[in-house]
């Protein structure tokens, strides 16, 4: 009876660990945007993009929570900041 519950608990243990594990996976990479596509953004987690100097178009990222409150991540196109600085 003590080893069938040992297993048990080493089975249950194992499976959250890797439930867990494919939480966490941040891995994957941004859904390009395409024009037209609904977001359904209920709140922006973070926006990043590369640093430079040059006004020129780059891709940057944007992670997100939708309106279900799934977490998203999208990558789109812009003009970097250095843009904005320069007349």
């Amino acid at each position: 009876m003590n080893t069938r519950m040992l297993l048990l608990a080493s089975a249950l243990a194992c499976t959250a660990f890797a439930g867990l594990a494919q939480a966490n996976d941040t891995s994957s990479k941004p859904v390009p945007y395409h024009y037209g596509m609904p977001l359904n953004v209920d709140k922006v987690v973070a926006l990043t993009e590369p640093t430079t100097n040059e006004c020129k178009v780059i891709t940057a990222d944007m992670k997100y929570i939708d309106t279900s409150g799934k977490p998203e991540e999208i990558s789109y196109r812009k003009l970097s900041d250095a843009c904005s600085l320069q007349n």
